[in-house]
């Protein structure tokens, strides 16, 4: 039993006449004949009655082409289905961040990606660069927006292109003695205790902040989230250094203030496995252009 015989029963069931649903299905009445007779055969019952006069569908014919509409019905989703996964127009797509890309470009090409793709199902993780890359690296994730340059094994098998670029800010409590300063050489935070994030979790990011100072900070905390440094800051534990973009958390207790001589090191990359043929990766991957 195939697809083209349920086709034909439908058509014949239909039409109650061999040469019209052979005509419908755009073949030969001989050959349509076979192919009911063939089936019937298979079944072991009679789907028709025929007469030199008419044909009719016989109690097990009503039945079986029943559950052929169905059968079609499910086909032809299913082949729908499966053109729309290789469109990359369903399906799931897993996105790891860093917490800076929701100030940045996360929301906005996200809103573009659900617009133009709603039947695919986005799934957000935000994670550290480090993990991410080898979450990437072990296909847990399929894009990623992270801090590059990447190190490691993860680096030998991940692609990256860079969608933003920082400047790197000072933070500061707003009544520190420095924050009325409209902007801060960075060797004015030198004596200062800081509040950073571990050089694990992202080591490009850690190591770009390091040379833009030009000093080793005396790191009395340390915070993953960019949103929880800004907070101990807040809270007077020390200073930071971050990206610009942070800056957009506009809190009230945290004063910002760009280092002198404006220093641009930070971005913000998306990154996929190199060669990766998920067509959900290439469209998201097509909005960053």
């Amino acid at each position: 039993m195939n697809l083209q015989q349920l086709r034909y029963a439908v058509a014949l069931a239909e039409e109650l006449n061999f040469g019209r649903a052979a005509l419908r299905e755009g073949v030969r009445q001989p050959p349509f004949s076979q192919q009911i007779g063939k089936l019937e055969d298979e079944l072991g019952v009679r789907l028709f009655e025929r007469t030199t006069r008419q044909v009719s569908l016989t109690p097990a014919g009503e039945a079986f082409v029943a559950e052929a509409r169905a059968s079609l019905i499910h086909a032809a989703l299913a082949a729908e289905s499966a053109r729309r996964v290789g469109r990359g127009e369903a399906g799931r797509l897993l996105i790891g961040f860093v917490g800076s890309a929701t100030n940045l470009t996360l929301p906005r090409v996200l809103r573009r990606f659900r617009a133009r793709y709603p039947g695919v199902q986005v799934e957000l993780r935000e994670l550290p660069t480090a993990q991410q890359a080898e979450e990437l690296r072990q296909g847990l994730l399929d894009v990623g927006l992270l801090h590059a340059p990447l190190a490691g094994p993860a680096a030998e098998v991940l692609t990256t292109h860079t969608v933003a670029r920082e400047l790197l800010l000072a933070a500061l409590p707003t009544d520190h003695p420095l924050a009325p300063r409209a902007s801060l050489p960075p060797t004015a935070l030198a004596g200062e205790p800081f509040v950073m994030f571990p050089r694990r979790h992202g080591p490009a990011l850690h190591d770009q902040i390091i040379r833009a100072m030009g000093f080793e900070p005396r790191i009395v905390q340390e915070a993953v989230q960019m949103q929880t440094i800004v907070g101990l800051v807040a809270a007077g534990i020390g200073v930071s250094v971050v990206p610009e973009s942070v800056a957009r958390l506009r809190r009230g207790d945290v004063a910002f203030r760009p280092l002198a001589p404006p220093t641009r090191v930070v971005t913000l990359d998306l990154t996929w496995r190199t060669g990766d043929p998920n067509p959900l990766v290439r469209n998201f991957r097509s909005l960053f252009r």
